[in-house]
């Protein structure tokens, strides 16, 4: 009897350990869809006709979300955690502030680290929807991996767990990275 007891308790720890494992990986592998980089999102959405998508991106602190792990700040935060070391090899560091982090290799060779949190963090991995035929058609884009309402993944990132975390009105700061295509595309 008490073989088994260990073994339920054993099985509910994986269980208590996996089922976040593997719902962080479906988020970041955004269902098996290849994230495809900023480059080539970029390579539609920017300029004045494109609504200045990319450049919003670029201006905002998404874009710098890597290279804010270098600060000063964060190394402080981080001491102030007791770890010793680089935020920018932590992974817990890392799911916040790089796109794609925690997903398969195989679906990730496109980004770049640098690029902080890029389009396809809040928009799902592009590999199936950023062609344009498929962009073109909302219904086709989301069936292929295109994330619909971005915005309800900003607290997954923008909470307690943050070290540096002061509060987070969803609505408040998606209103400072909003961009979209001019009225009539």
């Amino acid at each position: 009897m008490r073989k088994l007891i260990l073994i339920a308790l054993a099985l509910g720890m994986i269980g208590m350990v996996l089922i976040p494992v593997l719902a962080e990986a479906e988020e970041g592998e955004a269902a098996g869809h290849a994230y495809i980089g900023v480059k080539r999102c970029g390579m539609c959405h920017k300029g004045d006709k494109n609504g200045n998508i990319l450049e919003t991106w670029e201006a905002g602190p998404h874009a710098k979300a890597y290279a804010t792990l270098a600060s000063e700040e964060a190394k402080a935060a981080y001491t102030e955690m007791g770890k010793e070391g680089n935020p920018q090899e932590d992974p817990a560091c890392l799911k916040c502030h790089v796109t794609g982090h925690g997903a398969d290799a195989a679906l990730t060779g496109k980004l770049d680290m640098a690029n902080g949190i890029s389009c396809e963090a809040c928009h799902g991995a592009g590999g199936d929807y950023w062609k344009k035929n498929i962009m073109e058609d909302r219904e086709q884009s989301i069936a292929n991996g295109m994330v619909a309402a971005p915005k309800e993944h900003c607290v997954s990132c923008h909470n307690e767990e943050s070290p540096t975390f002061k509060g987070f009105e969803v609505e408040e700061y998606y209103s400072k990275i909003i961009h979209s295509l001019p009225e009539g595309e």
